[in-house]
């Protein structure tokens, strides 16, 4: 569904995708480690067209996202849900209106419609949709912020969700409830992912496959077991805890 083809990224002097080449299978949640700071985010922000590449090309769905226009661009970003690290949520809407934003914003739905698909979703996410809808962002603990953004961000039902560190910034149980909702989710909606995370436990609790970014090109990529049974050194240290807390 999504095939990242010799992707570069220049930012300045400092070259921070090499040469990178992925292939996302369809309906599959694919995971993406590497070095903080090593690019990971930036692959997945490309995907939905927020960065243009050095050179290279994203294919999505049999189209070249680096050379859509913003209108052809907007179309497909319809299709892609992104979950930012912090939810991004908009601090002068409640969660309600938060959850809606994307419904009014792209399209014609009546204002009964709309609060049917909100609160839809807010029970998909796992909250209690009659208290939280009301609430304010800064009402929300971390755990809560993060599945008010995900409700937003499937609330177009995506073909296609990115994950940029969902289970950044949480205690450990809070990051399994994250975790096992992102299985649910791949369940119910039977979309293709792709997953940005340190998190080793967690990541493999959710992810089907597993690529690993090193120094601007992917150095392995394979399902859990080939992961776990890789050769490669970075790969090696990463998953014995050698890296001294840079991933």
């Amino acid at each position: 569904m999504i095939k990242i083809k010799h992707l570069k990224k220049i930012f300045g002097t400092k070259e921070i995708l090499k040469d990178v080449n992925l292939e996302i299978k369809e309906g599959k949640c694919t995971a993406i480690f590497g070095l903080s700071g090593g690019g990971k985010s930036t692959i997945i922000k490309h995907i939905v067209g927020l960065l243009k590449p050095t050179s290279g090309e994203i294919w999505y769905d049999g189209l070249d996202i680096s050379k859509l226009d913003e209108k052809s661009l907007r179309n497909v970003r319809k299709e892609i849900g992104f979950l930012f690290q912090s939810g991004a949520l908009f601090d002068s809407m409640n969660v309600f209106e938060n959850v809606a934003f994307p419904l009014r914003e792209h399209t014609k739905l009546g204002e009964e419609a709309i609060r049917k698909e909100v609160m839809e979703k807010l029970t998909l996410v796992g909250l209690d949709a009659l208290r939280v809808a009301k609430l304010s962002p800064d009402e929300l603990s971390g755990g809560m912020r993060k599945r008010v953004g995900l409700a937003r961000t499937i609330i177009l039902n995506p073909k296609v969700l990115l994950y940029d560190e969902p289970t950044s910034g949480l205690d450990p149980i809070t990051s399994d409830v994250i975790s096992q909702m992102i299985i649910g989710l791949q369940k119910e909606i039977k979309t293709t992912s792709i997953l940005i995370s340190h998190d080793i436990k967690e990541t493999f609790k959710t992810a089907d496959y597993f690529a690993m970014l090193y120094d601007g090109v992917i150095v392995e990529y394979g399902d859990a077991e080939h992961f776990l049974n890789s050769k490669v050194e970075i790969v090696q240290k990463f998953l014995s805890g050698e890296s001294d807390g840079v991933f």
